[in-house]
């Protein structure tokens, strides 16, 4: 009686504070995998193996040949496995992507190609209702350019154009369809003049999208989910579940990272974002649209081979690896760590068996000799044990209206030679800093108005006696130096207005405290 009582004392409370969770129902797990597609037996003995393990889909690879644009890539294998998926209840999902990677952009009319090709799968195929667009866009071995001759990134405007063409293909087939989009790598370089993989890093390639989407002026959306790959870093392999990635790059921890680059980049157009969570004192207004979500079709960290087992593998590893027992625990705690996050619908491990060449990803529940590796009982038991509920911490999100972990070391007065002091974020920002006449040693709120009145403007001001302006790198060290050498006797104060790279309209002040001179 008495806990039925504070439910009911707490339930109106949490109603009036305007809890902001998303509509979200369980997690689907499944593989990304095409051993069911080309197994002799249809996937007889490969999808019942999904099914035990609690899993309920499975991302298959469709591949679209420019040189054959309506031709349905190995449909003998499509024909013969889809209908053993439906009859063991594994939902297909297709992974649809040009065979190389220049298919789209140097093909005329490659886009709508492309998106033909994929109304075509959705009326062949009417029971495979998910469609992943592409598959990351944002690394050379899956798409190119990914810059101009001249260092410009190319690489999303020219993937946008083939997203919007092939929802609008897709949602004209069947309004029920859910198209994904992206499929993204963890990383990227940005630098068009790296040795190697020449590529775009998650942050930016959303960035470059949303200003491609807004520059075509449409209005309607060009995907329903967004699909990431949340590998750990292939030098670091070993790395631990939740480590992740600096910006502008993302891990498994850094799933914020990802919903704030979509809402920079899409926030006020007809692409709906992710939802907002988290307690707020009004109810969040009702979405024009359903909100983005997250679809993460594709992770895994690969596993050492037990001596016991290396006579089913061939070659030598390329890659750091984890124990299995490692692994085993990292799978179950991405299982928990996904049932918290709201925006997530879907999480897809890479692979379900290991490739038997160590060249390749051994980074399955089943070794190469199918005999299972401790993941897959962890795995099987996280899916059971959770059965779709967060129990952990619940993941909460808002998007941010400041640059990441703004900072400043003011110290008081001259630094060396000159006036300046330190300045750094956690993402890459423009910045204009200035030195003020102050009153006295406190500062007031008009004051402060005032501060950042002048340093959003570039024109003088009252109080400015010195400006200096340039951006700051990710996590490094900045140094912020005046012209001025002398100032005239009484107290002033340094200041700074930092604008995000990614979206201007985010910014953060930092007034120090007032130093005197003289």
């Amino acid at each position: 009686m008495i806990k039925r009582l504070v439910f009911c004392l707490l339930l109106p409370l949490a109603l009036a504070l305007g809890l902001a969770a998303s509509a979200h129902g369980a997690v689907r797990f499944g593989v990304t995998e095409d051993a069911g597609k080309y197994a002799d037996d249809s996937g007889a003995t490969f999808f019942p193996t999904l099914t035990d393990l609690g899993m309920t889909q499975n991302r298959i690879t469709v591949f679209w040949d420019a040189a054959h644009p309506a031709e349905i890539q190995e449909k003998a294998f499509l024909d013969r496995s889809l209908p053993v998926a439906t009859a063991n209840h594994i939902q297909i999902v297709f992974s649809v992507q040009p065979l190389h990677p220049t298919d789209v952009t140097s093909t005329p009319g490659g886009a709508l190609a492309f998106a033909s090709y994929a109304a075509d799968l959705a009326r062949t195929y009417p029971q495979v209702k998910q469609f992943v667009i592409g598959n990351e866009p944002n690394q050379p071995r899956f798409w190119r350019p990914q810059f101009s001759a001249g260092g410009r990134e190319v690489a999303a405007a020219a993937y946008e154009q083939m997203l919007a063409l092939s929802y609008d293909a897709l949602k004209a087939v069947d309004p029920t369809i859910d198209v994904i989009g992206l499929g993204l790598s963890p990383r990227g370089n940005d630098d068009p003049h790296a040795r190697s993989n020449v590529s775009t890093s998650p942050v930016r390639f959303i960035h470059d999208l949303g200003a491609a989407y807004r520059a075509s002026g449409r209005v309607r959306p060009i995907m329903d989910e967004l699909a990431f790959h949340p590998y750990p870093n292939p030098s670091s392999g070993n790395d631990a579940l939740l480590k992740g990635y600096q910006w502008p790059n993302a891990g498994v921890p850094n799933f914020a990272r990802i919903k704030q680059a979509v809402w920079d980049a899409f926030a006020g157009t007809g692409q709906p974002t992710f939802a907002e969570t988290g307690w707020s004192l009004a109810p969040p207004a009702p979405p024009a649209a359903p909100p983005l979500t997250l679809f993460l079709d594709e992770t895994g960290w690969q596993a050492t081979i037990p001596r016991s087992e290396r006579s089913a593998y061939t070659g030598r590893e390329n890659s750091k690896t984890v124990s299995e027992a490692m692994q085993a625990r990292i799978y179950g705690d991405l299982v928990r760590f996904v049932e918290c996050d709201p925006s997530v619908t879907a999480l897809d491990l890479f692979h379900l068996v290991d490739e038997s060449d160590l060249d390749r990803f051994q980074s399955g529940l089943v070794r190469a000799d199918g005999t299972h590796r401790p993941s897959y009982d962890a795995v099987k038991s996280a899916i059971a044990e959770t059965g779709g509920l967060c129990s952990g911490t619940q993941t909460w999100w808002q998007h941010s209206a400041t640059v990441a972990g703004a900072a400043a070391e003011f110290g008081a007065g001259r630094r060396g030679a000159r006036f300046g002091f330190g300045l750094r974020a956690k993402e890459a920002a423009g910045y204009s800093a200035g030195i003020f006449r102050a009153g006295g040693r406190g500062l007031t709120e008009s004051d402060r108005g005032a501060i950042a009145a002048a340093l959003a403007s570039s024109g003088p001001a009252p109080g400015l006696v010195a400006r200096a302006g340039g951006a700051v790198r990710a996590y490094w060290p900045s140094r912020v130096v005046f012209g001025a050498r002398s100032l005239a006797p009484g107290w002033y104060v340094y200041a700074v207005r930092l604008a995000a790279s990614m979206n201007p309209s985010r910014t953060a002040l930092l007034v120090g405290t007032p130093f005197q001179v003289g």
